[in-house]
C-alpha cells in the first residue's frame, strides 16, 4: 500500500461538544460524543469530529474513543463479505481489536464465528461468542473439526494466512483482508480499505450494542496527553491488548 508522509495518528476521539459546525442539527453543546476526524487530528486537547453518536450510557470517554475505528473497519468488511444470519464466518485474528468488533458485529447479525488466535485468548474468544482455534500450523484442520465443510466466508485481520482461508471459505472472492494488501493482490483477495465507503452507520449502532451487553471493547491503557510519545512507543512494542487511549483533562 502507498504510503504519504507525514503521518499523523488520532483519527477517533469522545468528549464532550462544545461547538456545532454550519448545517449540524443532531447534536447539542454539552452532548457526550464519539467519532472520527477524517484528517488524523484528534489527538489533542480539541478535536473537529467528521462523523460522530451518542456515548452509550454505560461508557466513559476512554472507552468510547476506543470503539470508533474498530468498529467501522469491522462492519465495513462484514458488509463487504455480506456476512449474515445463518453464515459460517472464519475470523483470523479473532482476539485483536478489530478481531474482537469483527466477532460481536457478525454474531449480533446472526452468524456463527470460528475465531483464530493464540491458546491464551481462547478463553477471551468465547466470552465474545467466537468457538476458538489455534493459529499456526495445522489451523485449517482444526477449523475443519468445527466446521467439516468449510466456512462460507473468513476475514483475515492478523496480515497472514490466505492461502488457508481460501481453501477453507471455497474462493478468494469469499475472503478479505483488512491487514494483508501485498497478499491480497497476490491471492486474488479483495482488501477492505475506507475510499470506497465507510460504514458510519455502525457507531450508532454499537453504542445500543454496548448499553444491551452485547458488545464489549477492552481499553489497553490509558496515558495522559503529555505522554504520547510513550504511548506511541508502547503501540509500536505490541505489548498491549486493546486500544491505547489518550486522556486530556
Amino acid at each position: 500500500m502507498d504510503q504519504h508522509l507525514p503521518q499523523t495518528l488520532g483519527y477517533e476521539a469522545a468528549g464532550l461538544v462544545d461547538e456545532i459546525g454550519v448545517g449540524v442539527t443532531d447534536v447539542a453543546i454539552g452532548d457526550r460524543v464519539f467519532g472520527f476526524n477524517s484528517e488524523g487530528a484528534a489527538q489533542a486537547e480539541l478535536a473537529v469530529l467528521t462523523a460522530w453518536a451518542p456515548i452509550p450510557r454505560s461508557l466513559d470517554f476512554a472507552g468510547a474513543a476506543a470503539l470508533p475505528s474498530a468498529v467501522e473497519t469491522a462492519a465495513r468488511a462484514l458488509d463487504q463479505l455480506g456476512v449474515s444470519s445463518g453464515k459460517t464466518i472464519l475470523i483470523n485474528g479473532a482476539s485483536g481489536t478489530i478481531g474482537s468488533a469483527a466477532v460481536q458485529l457478525a454474531i449480533a447479525r446472526g452468524a456463527r464465528v470460528i475465531g483464530t488466535g493464540s491458546p491464551a485468548t481462547h478463553e477471551y474468544l468465547r466470552t465474545l461468542g467466537a468457538e476458538p482455534v489455534a493459529y499456526g500450523e495445522g489451523m485449517a484442520e482444526r477449523v475443519r473439526a468445527l466446521a467439516p465443510e468449510g466456512v462460507d466466508l473468513a476475514l483475515d485481520a492478523a496480515g497472514s494466512g490466505l492461502p488457508e482461508l481460501i481453501d477453507l471459505a471455497g474462493d478468494e472472492d469469499h475472503v478479505i483482508t483488512i491487514a494483508d494488501f501485498a497478499g491480497a493482490k497476490k491471492y486474488g483477495v479483495r482488501f477492505s480499505s475506507g475510499e470506497s465507503g465507510r460504514a458510519i452507520y455502525a457507531l450508532a449502532q454499537v453504542a445500543k450494542l454496548v448499553d444491551s451487553g452485547q458488545f464489549f471493547l477492552p481499553v489497553g491503557q490509558t496515558f495522559p496527553l503529555a505522554d504520547v510519545a510513550e504511548a506511541q512507543r508502547l503501540g509500536e512494542s505490541g505489548g498491549v491488548r486493546g486500544k491505547i487511549v489518550l486522556l486530556v483533562d
